[in-house]
């Protein structure tokens, strides 16, 4: 197994621990990787655009101008496309983007992407993550004390509260659960900081 210093809040070394390689170092699938992060984005969707067709646009009837003489195309209808205020071609409605994956592709993509935080360095295990009370500057502190970078994934084992507030003002700092995060939100950010905790109840999933 692999073998990780852990720090504490103050950035010290509080000894190692052992990563499950069968989570932490598996060879990266980016297939996998790609195919998730693009479901994530599409269920992420709202799917509410719409615009009207010419058969729902206001107007039509009476022939806008007459067939000959005037210099300009032949026209039978106001709401045709091409005219001004005309309804558009292939207009979008209102549809679900949603789909779903298969569970070993996204268990694949999940490691895949825990993989690749330990093998490019981008993992900092921590012992413990506490705050007494809700602290921007304490966070803060805190980040700069682990090097984490400006983007960085905080997970826990469970909600809590002052950790969470604390980094809610952080831009490009966000908080998740080991049992909620997601593969976008892995790849999207620089540093994945985890606790001690955490990384047991990561293992005890994914194994």
């Amino acid at each position: 197994m692999a073998k990780v210093t852990m720090l504490n809040m103050q950035g010290a070394n509080a000894g190692t621990i052992e990563l499950n390689d069968e989570i932490f170092a598996i060879t990266p699938n980016e297939f996998a990787v790609h195919a998730v992060v693009k479901n994530f984005l599409a269920n992420q969707r709202q799917g509410t655009q719409s615009a009207k067709t010419r058969g729902e646009v206001r107007g039509g009837g009476k022939k806008p101008f007459r067939q000959k003489g005037t210099g300009r195309h032949r026209q039978g209808h106001s709401t045709d496309p091409s005219q001004i205020g005309g309804g558009i071609v292939f207009a979008p409605k209102p549809r679900d983007y949603r789909y779903t994956l298969p569970k070993k592709l996204r268990r694949l993509a999940m490691k895949s992407a825990l993989s690749s935080k330990v093998a490019e360095n981008q993992i900092v295990v921590v012992d413990e993550l506490k705050f007494e009370e809700p602290k921007t500057k304490e966070m803060l502190k805190f980040l700069q004390a682990v090097n984490a970078d400006k983007k960085a994934l905080i997970i826990t084992a469970e909600k809590d509260e002052n950790v969470v507030k604390s980094a809610a003002n952080i831009p490009g700092v966000r908080t998740a659960l080991a049992t909620t995060m997601n593969v976008y939100e892995i790849v999207n950010h620089t540093s994945f900081i985890v606790t001690k905790e955490a990384v047991e109840l990561i293992e005890e999933v994914y194994k």
